[in-house]
Formats: structure tokens, C-alpha cells, sequence
């Protein structure tokens, strides 16, 4: 994202065509990056077919407040930076200027947007200050009800979506949506239970779950690039097969997320020694069909 920032902001114009093909990504990706500039507050501008971000914008005023790197990023730049010469000075700089330049409130109001922004403000607070609160008339994706939980917060997931909480009434952790909460109330109670605090498994699709099932894909050159862009982590289990097919050897929460990637590219990539993914996507194409 900041060599497309880079590149956005140069002297040079650029179609999303060229972008694509100078950064080495899908079109797809290009205009979710800058969907994501356009979110975060900056101001783009397009003439014809050319796009530019507006060195206008506030944000350029205090970027280096706006500098963050998920866990799937971490890992493209940690690799980066370890394959720099170990005689190079910078490299230390490096790694210690990156590892020190979160700021998780200033991040949410990067990401977060509308009232949702109060509730994981109070759920940041929660975690940093090790208290529980009450998620107010929560309502559950399982049923109808909507009622109080009382929880201990200790991680978001990606982009602040979910939170990981130990449920003190079901003495479990949970993961909670932050967009079903309506509000957060921060108790004087400390944590009682860190010990049992505990995420689960989120698997390369970012979808979660308390079970694993192995998967096998055989991808071709357009899935490989499309699976590592859109989902970094997946880069770790995928292994060479041939001059320009690859495979995916994994586990996942469940097969909704790696259904949906391969039904979009289901001509570029073959299922190996895996019929309850083949029968979960048959069953999904027939109810949509129908």
C-alpha cells in the first residue's frame, strides 16, 4: 500500500492498468487499496482514466500516525527486512522504528467508522487497562436474542471486526462482533481469568473456528498471485509443483471462506483429496441455483 501510496502521489500520472502492472498486482487489489486510502480520509482525484491521491489531504500532515501493519503485513516486511545484510546498519534501525510505531486508538479511527467507534475505543481501553466490561444488548448470530454479556476483552481481530473475550457466564472465549454491540460499558473490575484468556484458530481466510479441516488445492499461475495478494498468510503453506502450478496444503475454521476463492476462480484451480470441500461447494452452488 505505500508503493501504490508512492506511486499515487509521483510526478508521473498512472491508469489503474499501469499500477497494476508496475506493482505487480490485480486490478481487484489496486482499487481495494485505494478504497482503502478513500476510507481512512484521503482525497482522490481521477482525470480520464488517470488516478492521483491528493497531497492535500490532512493525513499527509501526521502520516506517521497512520502507519500500521496487520499480522499478514508484518510478515512481507519482516522478510524483507531480515534478507538485508547483517553488516548493514540500518537494519537494526529498522526493525526497531517499525516494532515501536503502533498507536491502536489512532489506528481505529483510521478504520472504524461511525458509532462502532466508541464501542472499540472502550474495548481498547478494556484490554490495555485489563478490565471487564459489559457488551450491552449484544445480539448473537446464533439466535434472536439480544441481551447483556459480561466479558474480558483481550485481542481484535483483523481490522477490528471481532473481539476475543473470556464469556464469564459461559467460562469460554468467545469471539464477539463489534458491529452487534451497542454499547460498552468499562466495569472497575480487573481481569479474573487471564490465565484461561486464549484465541482460537483463525485460519489463512481470516475465518474462524474451534475445528480444523485439511485442505489441498492445486493452483494455477492467476489463483497463486490472487491467493497470495488477497490472503498473505496462505504464502507459508503453498509449495511449487511444476514451472506454473502451486499447491495449498492447510487447515481451516471451516469451508465457507475457502469456498467462496475457489468458486471465483474454480477455473484455475483443482480440489486434491478433499470431497467434503467439493461436496460443501456442490451444496452451496445448488442452493444458489435454486
Amino acid at each position: 500500500m505505500l508503493r501504490l501510496m508512492k506511486m499515487l502521489t509521483a510526478n508521473t500520472t498512472y491508469s489503474v492498468d499501469d499500477l497494476a502492472e508496475r506493482l505487480d498486482m490485480s486490478r481487484r487489489t489496486i482499487y481495494r487499496y485505494i478504497d482503502t486510502f478513500r476510507e481512512a480520509g484521503f482525497v482522490i482525484k481521477k482525470s480520464d482514466k488517470y488516478i492521483r491521491l491528493d497531497k492535500e489531504s490532512q493525513h499527509f500532515k501526521d502520516i506517521s500516525q497512520l502507519v500500521h501493519f496487520t499480522e499478514e503485513e508484518a510478515i512481507i516486511l519482516k522478510r524483507a527486512i531480515e534478507n538485508i545484510d547483517d553488516t548493514n546498519l540500518l537494519k537494526q534501525n529498522l526493525k526497531r522504528k517499525l516494532y515501536t510505531v503502533y498507536d491502536n486508538k489512532i489506528l481505529a479511527d483510521t478504520i472504524v467508522k461511525g458509532s462502532n467507534s466508541s464501542n472499540v475505543h472502550s474495548l481498547i481501553e478494556a484490554i490495555e487497562e485489563q478490565r471487564q466490561v459489559v457488551l450491552h444488548d449484544y445480539s448473537s448470530a446464533h439466535g434472536s436474542a439480544v441481551r447483556d454479556r459480561r466479558v474480558e476483552p483481550f485481542a481484535f481481530t483483523t481490522n477490528y471486526v471481532q473481539v476475543w473475550c473470556y464469556d464469564t457466564e459461559s467460562n469460554s472465549c468467545k469471539l464477539f462482533k463489534t458491529s452487534r454491540i451497542k454499547s460498552v460499558e468499562l466495569l472497575d473490575t480487573q481481569w479474573q481469568h487471564t490465565l484461561e484468556h486464549s484465541q482460537g484458530f483463525i485460519d489463512v481466510f481470516r475465518m474462524t473456528g474451534q475445528s480444523r479441516h485439511h485442505v489441498q488445492l492445486r493452483l494455477g499461475l492467476r489463483s497463486h498471485n490472487l491467493l497470495i495478494e488477497e490472503y498473505p498468510l496462505a504464502e507459508m503453506y503453498i509449495s511449487q509443483d511444476g514451472n506454473e502450478h502451486w499447491i495449498l496444503d492447510t487447515e481451516v475454521a471451516n469451508y465457507a471462506g475457502i469456498a467462496r476463492f475457489v468458486i471465483g476462480l474454480k477455473e484455475d484451480i483443482d480440489i486434491i483429496d478433499t470431497p467434503e470441500l467439493e461436496a460443501y461447494i456442490a451444496d452451496y452452488v445448488a442452493k444458489y441455483l435454486s
